[in-house]
C-alpha cells in the first residue's frame, strides 16, 4: 500500500491517501495575518480507521505549519489529543 500526505490549498486541509484513494483530511482555518492555523476537524473514512491514518495526516499538518511559520488553535479533539502525547508539538499552540 502506498502513502501519499497532501496539503490542499484551496480546501484548507491536509489530506492523505492510500493507494491513491482519500483515506482521511484535517481541516483547518487560516488567519495569514496572524500566523494562525486553527485545526477544527480531523476524519478517517471508516474503512481506513484503525490504521494509524489520523496520526499521520495531523503530523504532516503539524510539521506544514511548523515549516511555515504558524502556531496553531488544536480546536479538535484528535489534535489536542495528538499535542498532549507528542510534546514536541506543544509550542506550536498559539
Amino acid at each position: 500500500m502506498t502513502t501519499r500526505l497532501e496539503h490542499n490549498v484551496a480546501d484548507t486541509r491536509f489530506e492523505i491517501y492510500h493507494d491513491d484513494i482519500l483515506a482521511g483530511y484535517a481541516d483547518y482555518a487560516e488567519r495569514e495575518d496572524a500566523k494562525v492555523r486553527d485545526f477544527h476537524h480531523t476524519m478517517t473514512f471508516p474503512e481506513f480507521r484503525g490504521r494509524g491514518v489520523a496520526a499521520e495526516v495531523v503530523k504532516y499538518g503539524l510539521d506544514d505549519s511548523r515549516e511555515h511559520g504558524f502556531k496553531i488553535v488544536p480546536t479538535c479533539w484528535y489534535v489536542e489529543k495528538y499535542i498532549a502525547e507528542h510534546r514536541e508539538y506543544a509550542d506550536l499552540v498559539a
